[in-house]
């Protein structure tokens, strides 16, 4: 047995660490979605059992039509990020780009990604208004108090323990900031993982676009499906 055995050769790069996919969703969309749901599929099956003529028919052709674009826009939408790429999945279509090929996101009105010399819309992480003005409030208390707390919740360098406990507690355990809305966190760290792997050879190529078809199509048939029912009657 040489003595290298079991060693790593010289110049060998050790493997780097994986990690699984981050995922960021609106839990308040998802609440709103399984409501609407429940409440469509008692109606539905109301009709279906108590109707009378065409309407338990229209009943069963409308369904899907309500159904599918309440799943796509309220429980489909989430955002899905590692060290390779970022999966945008909105209502009715997929985004997938490699970090290479994301040019930057932007937190305005709405979320936006930038990637491929194009625009997309990240429907997972909805803009509130209201939240952003509440953690600008308290970013103003904060400051007023004196409170050395960046973005982050991070203390700043030179400025040792925060004087807020909450506020040292978040930058120890890594919760949220009450300082920054939602949406601009979550568009702060997944601008931080596209320059920190922009670089990396697995995540070079090109933006890839895949439509929902099988909510866009059983839709589209239950609408024509519903019409037709309704004006032959």
């Amino acid at each position: 047995m040489t003595e290298s055995a079991g060693k790593p050769h010289p110049g060998s790069a050790a493997p780097e660490p994986q990690f699984a996919d981050r995922s960021y969703r609106s839990v308040p969309g998802i609440i709103s979605g399984v409501m609407l749901l429940a409440v469509a599929g008692w109606l539905i099956l109301d009709a279906v059992i108590s109707g009378t003529g065409k309407t338990p028919w229209i009943a069963l052709a409308a369904a899907p039509v309500f159904a599918l674009p309440v799943f796509a826009y309220t429980l489909r939408p989430v955002v899905y990020a590692n060290e390779r790429r970022l999966l945008v999945r909105n209502p009715l279509r997929s985004v997938e780009a490699p970090w290479a090929a994301v040019e930057g996101l932007r937190a305005g009105y709405s979320v936006e990604l930038f990637a491929g010399g194009k625009k997309y819309q990240v429907w997972a992480v909805p803009v509130s208004l209201r939240q952003r003005k509440r953690a600008n409030r308290q970013a103003a208390r904060a400051a007023a108090a004196g409170d050395p707390v960046i973005s982050g919740g991070r203390p700043r360098p030179e400025s040792g323990r925060p004087s807020n406990p909450s506020a040292g507690r978040a930058a120890r355990a890594g919760d949220a900031d009450p300082t920054r809305a939602w949406s601009d966190q979550v568009v702060d760290s997944l601008q931080e993982l596209a320059e920190r792997n922009a670089a990396r050879p697995d995540a070079a190529g090109s933006v890839s676009v895949r439509w929902c078809w099988w909510i866009i199509a059983p839709t589209l048939a239950g609408l024509a499906a519903m019409i037709v029912l309704i004006v032959a009657g």
